[in-house]
């Protein structure tokens, strides 16, 4: 599966659940994971075959369960809109009620803060640890 040039340049790949590749945005100000169906030429989650959909909700739910977790989230936004990058992919943002711009969308308010290599190493690997713990397969890269 090839990733949108937008979503190579934005995020650091931390692996793959059995449909999905999961990505970390490189945004610093939110912890804010994404998740791409390795299928070419899909948009929208109803394209999807039915067997693809309901594997789809279960990695977006272990992720979701996860991440609140770890992150001790006030709340977790998942959406997916496809304006800007067409290809499917669902983001999961994690949300506090002290954030920049809380109750607010994320989108278009403020511009991203790239993490320091370190700390992009750091999460990376602590979220991998994680998430390979709930069946996703950690891959020892990072940008895509």
């Amino acid at each position: 599966m090839i990733l949108h040039p937008q979503l190579e340049q934005d995020c650091f790949v931390l692996g793959r659940f059995p449909l999905s590749v999961v990505l970390l945005m490189n945004d610093s100000r939110y912890p804010w994971f994404i998740l791409v169906p390795q299928r070419q030429d899909v948009r929208e989650i109803h394209h999807l075959s039915d067997q693809d959909q309901q594997q789809l909700m279960r990695e977006s739910s272990v992720l979701a369960g996860c991440i609140e977790t770890e992150f001790n989230a006030d709340k977790i936004n998942i959406a997916a809109l496809g304006n800007v990058v067409p290809q499917l992919h669902i983001h999961h943002i994690v949300r506090y009620r002290n954030d920049p711009v809380w109750p607010a969308p994320v989108w278009g308010k403020l511009p991203a803060v790239a993490y320091s290599q370190h700390d992009a190493d750091v999460l990376c690997l602590r979220m991998r640890t994680l998430l390979s713990n709930s069946g996703m397969t950690a891959v020892d890269y990072g940008r895509v």
